[in-house]
Formats: structure tokens, sequence, C-alpha cells
């Protein structure tokens, strides 16, 4: 059984969908198969690896629904090793949809479990709320990546999240756990980010990633080129970066 891992955050713009595609493409390197889950209605992470959002037929909005299997929800993508469930803007409707449905919260896991013994990472991409389908998200997972931007607002949402993942773990998912925080664009200059470094890692210390995503042109450069930071400029501190945090991850979970 692969480890299912969702990468969640309810605050916009701290960097979700470019640690999944970046610790995907870097997972992927290290010889592990992965399958990236597009839960956000944005489908950026899909886009970002490569894939044309139009022509894909069956998509998360599908599997949730019930309109295809999940095997015919997964894809390739250009990169070896990885393949995604890619997202579409129907998502926002899986919402509403899902209201009406039996077992809506565990809709996401009954589509995971019949092929995440093909992967040894299955990666969800969360969209920035706390809505049906990031429930869904927690719910499917094993464990939780929380990426924390430096800077200040970014600590006080982070209270909500963290009872939110506490009423999953309670109601639905007893053996959800968190992964870790990382922290994102990280700049060792700035005073601020230090501060706000020191300040997760004195709350939350051993759960706080020893990897440190650091600001980095190249990670949005990549995105642009619809290839992750290790594909597009191998020698980046983004690509390092990312590198260095799959290899902590499989140190932890080995």
């Amino acid at each position: 059984m692969g480890r299912i891992i969702s990468l969640a955050n309810q605050k916009g713009g701290v960097g979700k969908t470019t640690t999944t595609i970046n610790l995907a493409a870097s997972l992927a390197a290290l010889e592990k198969k992965v399958l990236v889950v597009d839960a956000d209605p944005q489908a950026n992470a899909s886009s970002g690896l490569g894939i044309d959002i139009k022509k894909i037929k069956n998509t998360i909005y599908e599997g949730l629904i019930g309109k295809c299997t999940p095997q015919e929800a997964v894809h390739h993508t250009p990169f070896e090793n990885i393949d995604i469930i890619s997202s579409h803007i129907n998502l926002v409707g899986a919402e509403l949809e899902m209201v009406q449905m039996s077992n809506r919260e565990k809709r996401l896991r009954d589509l995971l479990y019949p092929i995440s013994d093909k992967y040894d990472y299955i990666l969800i991409d969360c969209s920035p709320s706390l809505g049906i389908i990031t429930v869904n998200a927690l719910t499917a997972a094993d464990s939780v990546i929380i990426p924390v931007q430096c800077e200040y607002f970014a600590l006080e949402g982070l209270s909500k999240l963290l009872n939110t993942i506490k009423i999953i773990k309670s109601k639905l998912n007893t053996s959800l756990e968190i992964e870790g925080f990382v922290l994102t664009m990280y700049d060792s200059r700035l005073r601020l980010h230090n501060q706000i470094y020191e300040e997760v890692k004195h709350h939350f210390k051993e759960l706080v990633f020893t990897t440190v995503i650091q600001r980095n042109i190249t990670l949005s450069e990549s995105q642009s080129h619809a290839k992750p930071a290790l594909m597009y400029d191998a020698g980046s501190r983004g690509a390092i970066n990312h590198m260095q945090l799959a290899q902590e991850l499989i140190e932890k979970n080995s």
C-alpha cells in the first residue's frame, strides 16, 4: 500500500501546489512510484505536470461522483514514475453534488483504495479551503504535510487547520497524523523569516521538517514551462531543496 499524504493549508499562496509537484518529481527521481491527486479546482498541479486538462476525459470529479473507475481516472504524465488524477473546474460543483451522497466524506478514500498498492507515495494537492473535498483528502490520507509560508499571517490560520485535522482524526480517520510542517519561500537574510522558523520550531518541535524551501525564481519559471524544477534546472536551489525534502520524507518512513 502506498503512503497517502495530503498537502493542506486553508491559506492560499503558501506553496502547496509547488511543493506537491516538486516533491513528486524528487520522489520519482529517487525511484519511487508516485501518484499525484489534484484536488484543487484550479488544476495547477495538473498543468504544472504537463497535463492539458482540456483533453482529459476522466478527472477527480468523475471519480468522486462515480462516473468512472479509479483506473480510468489515472493518467500518465510526461515524467517517469509520476501518474496523476487530474482536476477540473467542475470539481467546484462536486461539493454540491456530494452533499446528497452516502459516505460523502469517504468518496476519495474509496476512489484511491483499489489503486494504492501500485504506488509508493500518493500526494494529494488540496485546495485552499476546508470544504468537503479537503475533508475527503484528509479522510483518505495517512498523514498531512502542512506547507507554511514564512510570513506572520501564515501562522494565524494554522489553529483552524489543526482543529479540522483533530476533528477528522476523532470522527473519520483515526490513523491520520501530521507528517510535518515545511517552511516555504524562506529567505535566511530576512530576520522575520528566521523568527517565524524559530517560532514554528518552538511550537511543533520534531514535526517541523529540517529542510526548508528557499525563495527561488526557478520554482516559478519551471511551472510556466509545465515542468517540475528538477526537470527544468536540476542544479537550482528549488530543485535541490525539494530533493532534500524527499530524502527526509523517505528516511522518516523507512
